[in-house]
């Protein structure tokens, strides 16, 4: 049967036209050139139980050589939200590719796993010159941060699905853990005591609050910001979220941590009840630590109530640890000499499973919204 109509002919000789790929707006060649560029960005990623290169149709994990006997394997996936809209309307590529693997990685290691291999997802209407590059550079340098491998992804180049110069990005990360070790949240007792770790900014939730207040504020976002003059608020804006693997590990596998929680989507009130047992309730002091300048601003500028703040924001906390009383001092000395900052924000009550933040603006409080919020 005919692939063409015979009525289609060229303008000369008669002949039916001939399509391509190419024409239809898919450049193989460039595909198999980006691959090319990455591979050693991929290699550099190399760690104990993946040493294969890129190009095959699936990648390969060792567990074994990883140093596993009996693994639990745990596994998350995420993407970026709408700060890589942001990222794309000031062009900066070079730092969400450490975004992505960090909201897969620090949603490992709050499970006790430890993130062993990652792949990414980048789709876009035409692969333009250098941007796939610099993204898939930043998900190496956040593969290299977390100790996990970057062994394989998939680069799709969609025509008509995407508007000029965007793209979209996810990720996936497997870990493990030794059967026992995970951490499960049965182990947090009345008495606890919450430790917070900095953030690094606005990590990667929330931005669609920020872009709305860029928008209806005028930011001028290449212009120094108004809390750092010796910053651009892009660069403050676009700061990559920190990655906590490689300092909790050591402390999850000696066993001195109950339970941690990731402050992601639904900030400190919706995250640390979902790693509570039903008896235990949180109590955090808002006023146990300084409120970051850019959080500041965005509050002052939204005039952003503070339960809103506490719900939408990380508040200037990225990561928050439950930590037996007897083992405070010595997580946080280990902590802070591996270069975290750490604040003693609050502990565990008894009551129903929730979180209570008090500060000098009042209480607010969440109970079992977990339930209605979904991470992915």
């Amino acid at each position: 049967m005919p692939m063409t109509n015979p009525s289609d002919s060229a303008a000369e000789g008669g002949q039916p036209q001939s399509y391509t790929y190419s024409q239809a707006g898919v450049n193989i060649a460039a595909g198999n050139a980006l691959v090319k560029a990455i591979a050693p960005l991929a290699k550099a990623t190399r760690r104990p139980g993946a040493d294969a290169d890129l190009g095959g149709f699936g990648g390969f994990f060792d567990l074994r050589a990883a140093g596993y006997h009996d693994p639990l394997l745990v596994a998350a996936n995420d993407g970026v939200g709408t700060k890589l809209k942001l990222a794309i309307d000031s062009g900066k590529h070079d730092t969400v590719g450490i975004d992505l693997v960090a909201m897969c990685a620090n949603d490992l290691i709050v499970q006790g796993a430890e993130p062993l291999f990652f792949l990414d997802y980048f789709a876009t209407g035409r692969l333009e010159s250098g941007i796939a590059e610099r993204v898939i550079a930043g998900i190496a340098e956040g593969c290299k941060q977390a100790g996990c491998a970057l062994i394989g992804g998939e680069t799709a180049e969609m025509p008509g699905m995407y508007a000029d110069g965007d793209y979209d990005l996810a990720g996936f990360c497997v870990g493990a853990v030794e059967r026992g070790q995970a951490l499960t949240g049965n182990k947090v007792e009345v008495g606890d005591v919450l430790l917070g770790l900095a953030s690094s900014g606005v990590h990667s939730n929330g931005y669609s609050l920020v872009r709305r207040l860029a928008a209806d504020k005028g930011w001028k976002l290449d212009r120094p910001a108004l809390f750092d003059q010796d910053t651009l608020l892009i660069d403050a804006l676009m700061a990559p979220t920190r990655i906590y693997v490689k300092a909790l590990l050591p402390q999850i596998r000696a066993g001195r941590i109950h339970a941690l929680a990731h402050i992601t989507g639904g900030g400190l009130l919706e995250n640390i009840p979902r790693v509570l047992p039903e008896h235990c309730r949180a109590f955090v002091d808002a006023n146990a630590w300084e409120q970051p300048r850019l959080m500041a601003f965005l509050q002052a500028q939204g005039n952003i109530e503070p339960a809103e703040m506490a719900r939408t924001f990380n508040c200037g906390v990225g990561m928050v640890l439950v930590v037996p009383e007897e083992h405070v001092t010595v997580v946080t000395r280990v902590l802070e000499s591996s270069g975290e900052r750490v604040e003693r924000i609050g502990c565990i009550e008894r009551g129903p499973r929730g979180c209570t933040v008090a500060g000098s603006r009042g209480a607010w409080s969440a109970r079992e919204p977990w339930e209605a919020h979904h991470d992915a």
